[in-house]
């Protein structure tokens, strides 16, 4: 895709952000962006076929791209990991708007939204993990993006309604959600260090040895992490 398409595509999202507020992603938004713009209509629909939604998605993913450009540039060498994961969490939400947010979920909690919502969700604890170094090749690639998904959903949640300075609160609510996953994830390893426990468990622990991460998965699906905004 050349860059002319893209740059539209960037200059209709952030004009958009000006409506959100007000229309929501919307089919309404999309149009005032567009005019906003100068954007040729057919352009604009080619890039956002599906109107709002796509305008939507199309935020969230920028989001991650911030969010590992940040990433990139920070030294977290010195932190322990939870708090390299939590630090992520907190770049990821630094990098949004909270009433595009706000709106956002509104539409991904539609029923015909809410796959492509939890979608979403999915691929940020995926570009997370990644990020940090995560090489994991077997159920805990599942298990670690499953518990990260509902420790980011669960703070962002509290994130829209907190009016903390600072969200001072809604970083001490993202600390504590680290510390039940890493409590979870010491219990796992205190199973696979103990030789009753895991004779015990030797059944669930052979059967979930076979389990192993997805490979070569179509772009946009679980696994994958977004390039740029829209891709």
């Amino acid at each position: 895709m050349s860059d002319q398409p893209e740059a539209m595509r960037a200059a209709v999202l952030e004009a958009a952000l000006a409506h959100v507020p007000f229309d929501g992603w919307s089919e309404a938004t999309l149009n005032a962006a567009m005019a906003d713009t100068g954007a040729a209509p057919g352009l604009a629909r080619a890039l956002f076929p599906r109107g709002g939604i796509d305008l939507a998605v199309a935020y969230h993913k920028a989001g991650d791209d911030a969010m590992l450009a940040r990433l990139e540039k920070a030294d977290l060498s010195a932190l322990r990991f939870r708090d390299r994961i939590a630090s992520a969490v907190r770049f990821r939400l630094e990098a949004a708007d909270r009433e595009a947010v706000r709106r956002g979920s509104a539409l991904f909690a539609l029923p015909q939204h809410g796959p492509e919502g939890a979608r979403l969700i999915w691929c940020t604890a995926d570009a997370i993990w990644r990020a940090l170094g995560d090489r994991s090749d077997d159920i805990n690639w599942y298990s670690k993006r499953a518990t990260l998904s509902g420790v980011y959903g669960a703070t962002v949640l509290y994130w829209l309604g907190d009016d903390s300075p600072g969200a001072e609160a809604t970083w001490a609510f993202l600390d504590r959600r680290v510390e039940d996953v890493m409590r979870i994830e010491n219990a796992k390893a205190k199973v696979r260090e103990s030789k009753v426990l895991s004779r015990i468990f030797a059944g669930p622990m052979w059967l979930a040895g076979k389990v192993k991460a997805p490979q070569e998965l179509p772009e946009g699906l679980p696994g994958i992490v977004h390039r740029g905004v829209g891709q």
